[in-house]
């Protein structure tokens, strides 16, 4: 008799066990079909968006004027390719648009003065979506004009969002796809990448205030330095974009890609004013460390 009781509770233990396989099975598939149909819709939603405001390729067009006269800088107007008028309509903390040839990377940025959150999990509409926006740090400058701009997006499973900024850690890839644009309503900005690589998420990445062109240019290397296949340009630059991603290599990782902004044909465009527009201008270090000879003479 005991025996049969103990047959009968090792019987009822072993369906119990089944039985909560089964369910953590079921929630499993549940939450994995859940992803899958968020992530598509996600998809298809950015997808749509893109068809809908992407006009022309960008042009520039010559105010009408009673006589003909040569066209110059001046007398051009520039027309992009997105239309921005009507991505405003929709949000208007749009700032601009990435695209990155031959990836998935073809979205609207935002940009909430003061607030690096809302759009961890907001979409582009306003929805509440894992999968959120692509976003301008609120301490970049919104018209991409700062000395470091920062762009966030999620590492989606999808493949969507980010993903494929992760792509350019290896150095063939890197090599192969060096170039991408960011339109806004005033430009074209043409970037190419000089660095990419993973590490922990680091306060350093996101600072936008610099001192001098010396702290600048230090920062700059520092940050690019680390990949084994950096293209460091060897001339004084006004911007650097960075684009961040999650990255699993290591706890609290990131996936780090930085550009340089340069011309149509693919070249480094150099500063025209390397020392302009920093915390303390040359003049103000020049008098600095004249009252300091004075100090250290007296």
């Amino acid at each position: 008799m005991d025996e049969k009781k103990k047959k009968r509770g090792n019987s009822w233990t072993h369906r119990i066990i089944v039985g909560v396989l089964v369910i953590i099975i079921i929630i499993s598939c549940v939450g994995m079909l859940k992803e899958y149909l968020d992530g598509k819709k996600t998809e298809d939603k950015y997808e749509s968006l893109a068809s809908m405001v992407q006009t022309t390729e960008e042009t520039t067009t010559q105010p009408e004027t009673k006589e003909t006269e040569p066209e110059t800088e001046e007398t051009t107007a520039y027309v992009s390719p997105i239309d921005f008028e009507a991505l405003r309509e929709i949000n208007p903390d749009t700032v601009g648009w990435i695209k990155i040839p031959d990836t998935n990377v073809d979205y609207p940025i935002v940009w909430k003065e003061g607030d690096n959150d809302t759009y961890l999990h907001t979409d582009f509409e306003g929805n509440s979506s894992q999968a959120g926006a692509i976003y301008l740090d609120m301490d970049s400058t919104p018209d991409f004009s700062g000395r470091n701009n920062i762009l966030y997006g999620h590492h989606m499973k999808n493949g969507t969002m980010f993903k494929d900024v992760v792509k350019y850690k290896d150095k063939e890839y890197f090599e192969a796809h060096p170039y991408f644009e960011i339109y806004t309503p005033e430009r074209t900005i043409h970037l190419k990448a000089v660095s990419a690589y993973y590490d922990k998420a680091q306060p350093i990445v996101r600072k936008t205030r610099f001192k001098t062109r010396e702290s600048y240019n230090a920062f700059v290397q520092e940050m690019l330095a680390p990949c084994s296949y950096a293209q460091i340009p060897d001339v004084d630059i006004d911007s650097l974009f960075i684009l961040v991603t999650c990255s699993y290599e290591v706890d609290d990782a990131r996936t780090f890609l930085f550009a340089v902004e340069v011309d149509e044909d693919g070249n480094v465009i150099v500063s025209e004013d390397p020392q302009g527009g920093f915390l303390e201008s040359p003049s103000t270090e020049s008098t600095s460390a004249e009252t300091a000879a004075e100090s250290t003479a007296n």
